[in-house]
């Protein structure tokens, strides 16, 4: 079974999700009781979940930045993230 497959899941996943289970692979390599091969496996399903949430970070970044501001500072609504 290819990297990618084993990572299909994490498409799927919520912000809060990949960070939760990004968080649990830290704790576990940080132990240090893992084995070789296992320390290799969940390092790249890390990789994997950090690229993940940089994506959805930067669509929200992407979605708070269409935010029109009045004169005075003030939001005066919104813009669509992808004008056609």
């Amino acid at each position: 079974m290819s990297a990618e497959n084993v990572n299909d899941d994490i498409k799927a996943m919520s912000f809060e999700q990949a960070l939760e289970a990004l968080e649990r692979i830290v704790d576990d390599l940080e132990r240090g009781d893992v084995p070789l091969e296992q320390s290799i496996r969940i390092y790249e399903r890390g990789e994997a979940l950090k690229d993940h949430c940089g994506k959805l970070l930067k669509a929200a970044e992407d979605k708070v930045e269409k935010i029109r501001l009045s004169r005075d500072g003030k939001p005066a609504g919104t813009e669509p993230l992808d004008p056609e």
